[in-house]
């Protein structure tokens, strides 16, 4: 033993490697209280903060002054928004850390204080404004609350969380192409992108100026109503106009959203509420094509920009070049002096910006002006356009990989219509399909905001009743945008009807009857579950009114025919039979009641 460490207390060596070991085991218990502190933590605040502090609402009259439009209210913001005696890190570690803080607060920030609301925070951003998933190297990716094995959406990651999570109130965040509206669909929660220049951006670091507009985060349509006039200065007045909604077909068929379910519930919406029209559908890629012509210069196949899908990819690579070149011109010589450290996806898209040569930079300008312009002829003061948010529900955490290239160019080509038309775009949860969250949006042209808000708060109660009356999923044949939404309704009390669900049949037709009421089969399909409910007065009248709308509905004059022999009215029923066999004479059931009825009445 002589190379061997003797077990004796006076021997030194011993004592080295007993204090290594002590240090080692003080050290693992440290790095284990640190990780359940940080445990601990998330799942307070969700992830969603890289800054705690308050600032509270500046003085205001005591009563009987009136009390401030967001009195009472918390918000957080995005870690691009300046608060004085804080440094701005825009997402990043390295950013911040080169960055001393802040002299002044941002306008937008006093603006809420004003109005009465307190500010709680600074929230996780995606890096530089970039990252559509949520993530971020330096402070981790936020946990979506309702939704936690899925991404929250970037990137307002943070902000939508704390919104989610009903830690405050409301959030606000920039929105570039769909930071806001991004996350507010993967989350389950409303978004607003307001017209762009309407709320003052000083005091906010830019990703690309012609993009950015401060944006907003609620789970509340009142506070959202609230909020947007606080930020855009807006007048409580204004004559009520009616409202035009154009539900755009052809792009909800590149999303999870049926087609029928946003047309019925659109419609039953719309229906129980005054001065608005019909809703009507659009093919808007071919409107856009049409309209548009500066766009045919950016699309590969000019033959397939009037199928209209590839003109709003078209717009969508416009937009992301128009992004790059002007975060170029923000941030290149801070990007290649620092070299700072940004997560993969991050990266690739800033380093791909600071790498871009763009020619003919006037041109992507033109798109714009023309993409403006086309939107205001076709929404005018009183539309309101309707598309899916994102293609696509929100990717699972473990699921990064799988996503290809066309879940990105899908995405883009949605949230492209309003970044580049500067109009205002309300994104509204929706329910969810196959478990995950689906949103749709309400589109208006650029200064429509108030329009935009009024809408959405006489809308929004309704809306989600309807949604919350469906399935997620539709058990129908798959029809085209343009079926009228009472034929929808027919179809759901016809898959009821099937399922002997009586009641919830005759209700499904009840809805398509207020829909159309000059439709005989509705109302003879409503007698039929009349009729297997006992309802037999209710299923006579129903059969009447068919017929008073279509003399030759054999099966209308069938079922009075039933109606009324049950009722004991035998000579009557008996007519009806007769009628039937008189327009189908191989009818069975008819030859077969004409039988026991002559008997009955011998």
């Amino acid at each position: 033993m002589s190379k061997s460490l003797h077990l004796n207390a006076a021997n030194p060596k011993l004592w080295v490697v007993i204090g290594v070991g002590v240090a080692g085991v003080l050290i693992l218990a440290e790095v284990q209280r640190r990780r359940l502190r940080a445990r601990s933590s998330v799942k307070e605040d969700f992830g969603a903060f890289v800054d705690r502090f308050q600032l509270l609402p500046f003085p205001h009259s005591p009563p009987p002054a009136a009390p401030l439009s967001l009195s009472g209210l918390t918000f957080a913001i995005n870690d691009n928004i300046d608060v004085k005696g804080y440094v701005t890190g825009h997402g990043s570690a390295d950013w911040k850390r080169m960055q001393a803080a802040s002299e002044k607060t941002a306008l937008v920030v006093t603006t809420m204080l004003r109005n009465g609301a307190t500010c709680v925070g600074k929230t996780v951003m995606g890096e530089l404004g970039f990252g559509l998933l949520g993530e971020n190297k330096s402070y981790g990716t936020p946990v979506n609350p309702r939704f936690p094995c899925h991404f929250p959406g970037g990137s307002a990651s943070g902000s939508a969380a704390a919104v989610a999570a009903r830690i405050v109130d409301f959030s606000l965040g920039t929105d570039t192409t769909g930071c806001i509206r991004i996350p507010a669909s993967f989350c389950g929660i409303i978004g607003f992108r307001p017209s762009h220049g309407t709320v003052s951006t000083i005091g906010v670091s830019p990703n690309s100026q012609s993009l950015d507009t401060i944006g907003c985060l609620t789970s509340d349509p009142l506070v959202l109503h609230r909020l947007g006039h606080a930020l855009l200065q807006l007048s409580p007045l204004e004559p009520r106009r009616t409202r035009s909604i154009l539900i755009a077909d052809d792009l909800f068929q590149l999303s999870k959203v049926p087609v029928q379910k946003a047309v019925y519930v659109i419609s039953k919406t719309v229906v129980t509420l005054s001065g608005y029209q019909t809703p009507k559908h659009i093919n808007f890629g071919q409107y856009i094509a049409s309209h548009v012509p500066s766009l045919k210069i950016f699309s590969e196949d000019s033959e397939g920009l009037q199928n209209g899908i590839s003109t709003l990819r078209a717009l969508s690579s416009v937009m992301l070049l128009l992004q790059r070149h002007e975060f170029k011109t923000n941030h290149e010589d801070w990007i290649r002096s620092v070299k700072p450290k940004l997560g993969a996806d991050v990266s690739q898209r800033v380093w791909g910006a600071i790498n871009t040569v763009q020619e003919n930079v006037k041109s992507l300008y033109k798109v714009r002006m023309e993409m403006r312009a086309a939107l205001k002829s076709l929404l005018k003061d009183d539309g309101i356009l309707i598309t899916p948010t994102v293609a696509d529900p929100p990717p699972r955490l473990n699921s990064k990989k799988g996503l290809r290239v066309e879940f990105y160019d899908r995405m883009f080509s949605l949230l492209s219509i309003a970044s580049m038309s500067r109009g205002c775009e309300v994104t509204i949860p929706f329910g969810t399909h196959d478990d995950s969250p689906v949103s749709i949006s309400f589109i208006s042209s650029h200064g429509s905001d108030k329009f935009l808000l009024d809408t959405v708060l006489d809308m929004y109660p309704s809306l989600q009743d309807v949604v919350g009356t469906i399935s997620s999923y539709l058990p129908l044949p798959y029809i085209n945008g343009n079926m009228d939404a009472a034929e929808l309704v027919k179809e759901k009390g016809n898959a009821s009807y099937k399922g002997k669900q009586w009641n919830k049949a005759a209700s499904y037709y009840t809805q398509a009857i207020e829909l159309n009421k000059s439709n005989a089969t509705y109302y003879c399909n409503r007698a039929a579950s009349f009729l297997e409910l006992g309802c037999f007065q209710k299923a006579e009248e129903d059969c009447s009114k068919a017929i008073s709308l279509d003399k030759k509905n054999v099966k209308a004059y069938l079922r009075r025919g039933a109606a009324r022999e049950s009722l004991g009215l035998h000579r009557a029923a008996l007519q009806d039979f007769k009628h039937a066999l008189v327009l189908e004479p191989q009818n069975k059931a008819a030859g077969e009641a004409e039988k026991r009825l002559l008997k009955l009445i011998r």
